[in-house]
């Protein structure tokens, strides 16, 4: 039965068309800039980080072609004279950069101009604004520019697959305009007739039986408009729509509708776009659609989930044949073709939609936005978000972790079947930018726990370098201890409420009295249980909270050999102290939040902490070389780098993990499984290479940063049977470093070992 009030509905809005269309004839519509560049209300961009281009660093290690490439930059073999293209040659690298914003500023197209050392690719300078070669400095702006990483706030969107009108045969976009717009090149962005014939169906059926949108309309109503339906909205949408039909021509506007068009959700993804949802329906470009398989496409833009070919094949293809018809009826293709497209049955070959990179990551951008803009992200308004994130170094760390998952499922039978994953993420040390995130194993697309946030595992001796921190800084109330303090590597008895506790050191041998380098070298167990003993474990705890590892109050002395639980992001954050003089950063991903039309949400700044002393934390970093030149970090050493860090291994073997940097760059890797059931190989096996072979891409690939040692840093030369001093002047011994402020004792041919300090 028809509901009586809809008739006056109707006359309503037959009504509106008429006054619009008076309005539109004394009001001119405003100038819009740029489908592309000025964002609809409602649209969402998540952005990569800009990549800076300095002088010292060279060309290959940059990846610089690479880079552009995959930005779809084109070689050419001269100086380039249009945006996004690039030359390369031996003295010279030529960038003629897109038009971008960043930071809240519009940076139009620049010809870009880098001098090169002709025998190594070294970037010496750029070609200023005057043609002179310069040293680049950081104001001269001299970067390329950020990528979208994805189109909505966190991972449910498919990666959009773009097309360009020019690219497509005319039957694959007639169909749509057959199906949506027939009228589209006739009108002005809003069709009077079309909507006067909606509103006669429609008052005759007594339901929204006919759309009268057009094109352009349906095209602001996914860009500017929420899903609320009203007069007021109604009136909005066509006024923007006849702006945008003033400011671009028809083939502008159709691809970018074809770009937006909504096609429902697809393993947990929604798919947008014509290119996009030709890819995952038929696994093909667009372009290479056939007429009946275009018609499918149009067809569902009436209602992707309704008219799915997973699930309603009978309806999507009644559609089909109507939009084939109508086609028909248009003149648009030829009748012949036409009954051959509605003969073929309905074929789809599925392709998986295509996630985001560092879907992980996506969400923790998520959280942060929404912690920024709540309001605006629960009324569905869009905004653009600035990540720290490098795409080019996120394919090298995605790369890298499921390499080595294989290599150890080859490797090691007894892991192939079980549940092994792994987490990698690393930071910026200076700002604590994230610049790469995976959270498991790449391979495995269907996996949506992210390892790097949420995985809370026991670090093992990964959590050494803190208790070396609090030992060196300030040792509780005692004196600050120093890399020659001696410590009894003897067996020891704690008492427990539930127990004794026998700590053993992992080759279950004890090794006598060895000093404070030595211990670390090798990371031995029971030295640092005497350690944390000695300076107290309320200080060595204390330290370890405020370099951002979350502990409960009441901990076990185990909590020195990392019987505690952290997650891989902690661990980076933590040791970005060693590198960066004491202060330990702020794990952040994102840079900026703003709206749409380029207004500032929110910038974010570098957020740290002091957890120590410059001079302990360079001590402590010093200490950490070591283990990787010549300890138990060894499988992490890269030839021509100065690698500081610490592997771990959980007790009964269950987690894995290698946490250090070199250059700028700091990452924490952990190999386990998810069930916690043992993992069978220590962090020097299993973590270390994967940490490896990331980061011999990665710090090459970023501005270097080399730690100086402080003033309050001095070198000695020291007995190492009983850590005292030798003259300056001495040769024996070996040398060491120490606090200026907290020098040992000289050696003395009167002292006797007994009279040095030894930690029992």
């Amino acid at each position: 039965m028809a509901n009586p009030a809809y008739p006056d509905r109707m006359r309503r809005q037959l009504l509106f068309i008429v006054g619009l269309v008076g309005f539109c004839a004394v009001h001119p519509p405003a100038l819009a800039e740029g489908l592309e560049a000025d964002l609809g209300r409602s649209e969402t961009r998540v952005r990569s980080a800009a990549i800076p281009v300095v002088e010292g660093m060279r060309v290959a290690d940059l990846a610089l072609a690479d880079r552009l490439a995959s930005r779809g930059y084109r070689r050419v073999g001269n100086k380039p004279d249009e945006p996004g293209t690039y030359f390369w040659g031996h003295e010279r690298f030529w960038i003629y950069r897109r038009a971008h914003r960043l930071h809240g500023k519009q940076h139009e197209p620049r010809l870009i101009g880098l001098t090169l050392r002709k025998s190594d690719g070294l970037i010496e300078g750029h070609i200023d604004d005057q043609g002179n070669v310069a040293p680049i400095r950081k104001d001269d702006e001299v970067w390329i520019e950020p990528v979208a990483l994805a189109e909505s706030l966190g991972a449910g969107r498919a990666v959009r697959v773009a097309v360009r009108l020019d690219d497509l045969p005319e039957k694959v976009w007639r169909v749509v305009l057959a199906a949506e717009d027939a009228r589209f090149f006739e009108h002005a962005g809003v069709d009077g007739r079309s909507m006067a014939r909606a509103a006669v169906v429609n008052t005759r059926e007594g339901r929204a039986a006919q759309g009268g949108s057009t094109i352009t309309q349906q095209l602001i109503k996914n860009r500017d408009l929420t899903a609320k339906k009203s007069l007021r909205r109604k009136v909005s949408e066509a006024l923007r729509a006849l702006s945008i039909e003033d400011s671009y021509s028809k083939e502008e506007i159709l691809e970018a509708y074809l770009n937006v068009i909504y096609y429902g959700h697809v393993d947990g993804l929604a798919v947008h776009g014509f290119g996009t949802a030709a890819q995952v329906y038929f696994s093909k470009p667009a372009a290479r659609l056939t007429l009946g398989e275009a018609a499918v496409l149009a067809a569902m833009i009436q209602g992707p989930n309704a008219l799915s070919p997973d699930r309603h094949a009978g309806r999507v293809t009644n559609r089909r044949n109507w939009v084939l018809d109508r086609t028909a009826e248009l003149g648009w293709a030829p009748v012949r073709e036409i009954a051959e497209a509605k003969a073929q049955p309905l074929r789809i070959r599925r392709s998986a939609p295509q996630r985001p990179q560092a879907a992980g990551f996506l969400d923790w951008v998520a959280l942060q936005t929404e912690r920024a803009a709540p309001k605006r992200i629960e009324n569905r308004r869009g905004v653009v978000v600035e990540t720290t994130l490098d795409p080019w170094l996120q394919r090298a760390a995605e790369n890298a972790v499921e390499r080595h998952l294989q290599q150890l499922r080859r490797d090691h039978r007894k892991l192939r079947r079980t549940d092994l994953s792994a987490a990698l993420v690393a930071l910026d040390a200076g700002t604590g930018e994230v610049l790469a995130w995976v959270g498991g194993d790449p391979a495995d697309i269907d996996d949506e726990f992210d390892r790097v946030r949420q995985a809370r595992r026991q670090p093992g001796s990964a959590i050494k370098p803190f208790v070396l921190l609090e030992a060196i800084d300030r040792c509780g109330s005692r004196e600050p201890l120093n890399p020659a303090t001696r410590i009894a590597d003897e067996p020891i008895t704690i008492q427990l409420p539930s127990g004794d506790w026998n700590p053993e050191n992992f080759d279950r041998r004890y090794h006598g009295m060895v000093d404070l380098r030595l211990a670390t070298r090798k990371s031995y167990n029971v030295p640092f249980v005497r350690l944390a003993r000695w300076c107290g474990y309320d200080s060595v705890a204390s330290r370890m909270r405020r370099a951002g590892l979350d502990l409960p109050e009441d901990l076990p002395p185990s909590f020195s050999l990392g019987a505690l639980e952290a997650t891989p992001l902690q661990m980076a954050g933590g040791f970005s102290a060693f590198f960066n003089a004491g202060r330990a950063v702020a794990p952040t991903g994102v840079a900026r939040i703003e709206r749409p039309g380029g207004r500032g949400l929110e910038d974010r700044g570098t957020s740290d902490i002091r957890i120590g002393s410059e001079e302990a934390s360079y001590i402590v970093l010093d200490l950490l070389r070591d283990a990787v030149d010549n300890g138990t970090g060894r499988n992490a050493s890269i030839p021509g780098l100065r690698v500081a860090g610490k592997t771990g291994t959980s007790s009964a073997l269950r987690d894995a993990w290698f946490v250090g940097g070199a250059g700028s760059v700091v990452t924490a890797v952990w190999v386990g499984r998810d069930g916690g059931g043992p993992l069978g190989l220590t962090g020097s096996v299993a973590a270390a290479p994967m940490w490896k072979a990331f980061m011999e891409r990665a710090v090459t690939a970023r501005p270097g940063h080399e730690v100086s040692k402080p003033r309050g840093v001095v070198t000695r030369r020291v007995n190492p049977r009983n850590g005292l001093l030798y003259g300056q002047n001495s040769k024996r011994g070996r040398e060491e470093l120490f606090r200026r402020d907290a020098l040992p004792r000289r050696n003395r041919l009167w002292r006797r070992d007994r009279e040095t300090l030894v930690i029992r």
